[in-house]
């Protein structure tokens, strides 16, 4: 047994937050509670980033209009993507694809500025600055869900637009619209496979030994 296992308990309890997650859409308007929330973001900022550039920035959207200005931005992106989906329009037009309007509290996660001043692990890979704030976004998640709280990750706005709005810098870039907050319920399933958008792939056939698509044994 690993000398630096943790107790049963505690693992069960890690296991249970990564297979509990959901991208959560449906929320009660609840507030949530500061000390939870600074934890929650504590969480994030305890994420692993090449070169320790630590590249998250995550902005609170307190005001309702800014708010209101974000969920704008995503109800424009939804038609667009809804008509690139061709044959699965109308299908996609039921789902329901964010929360912004009734949760508790909206982030906006971002890459910083002036990110070409890091090269320590990015001279050949610069997209792990997207890499590193993504462990940030999924630190989040699973702290969320060990609290009781849903978050939902959205991505449907075009980004330029979002960096306007928020008064960012240029070469900063936001990446996802964070919706956290009580809910009812948690989906039994992700809400795309509930709802027969997606299925799960078996991970059997993701997973190669030494060569692509060589089956691992």
């Amino acid at each position: 047994m690993p000398q630096h296992r943790y107790p049963d308990p505690d693992i069960a309890a890690v296991y249970r937050a990564i297979y509990e997650r959901r991208d959560v859409r449906h929320f009660l308007p609840d507030p949530v509670d500061p000390e939870i929330f600074r934890r929650l973001l504590d969480a994030a900022h305890h994420a692993p980033s090449v070169g320790f550039m630590q590249p998250w920035r995550f902005m609170r959207i307190s005001d309702s209009t800014v708010r209101k200005d974000i969920h704008t931005l995503v109800e424009q992106e939804r038609i667009l993507t809804a008509k690139a989906l061709n044959e699965r329009e109308d299908e996609f037009m039921k789902l329901k694809v964010e929360g912004l309007l009734e949760c508790g509290e909206v982030l906006v996660a971002a890459l910083c500025e002036r990110r070409e001043d890091y090269v320590f692990g990015r001279r050949t890979l610069p997209e792990m600055d997207l890499a590193s704030l993504s462990c940030a976004i999924q630190n989040m998640w699973l702290a969320a869900r060990a609290e009781g709280l849903g978050m939902g990750w959205v991505s449907l706005f075009e980004p330029k637009a979002l960096r306007t709005l928020l008064n960012m810098p240029v070469d900063s870039q936001p990446v996802a619209i964070l919706c956290l907050g009580h809910v009812e319920k948690f989906y039994d399933k992700p809400m795309l496979e509930q709802e027969r958008w997606a299925e799960r792939k078996d991970i059997a056939d993701l997973l190669f030994e030494n060569t692509w698509n060589n089956p691992c044994r």
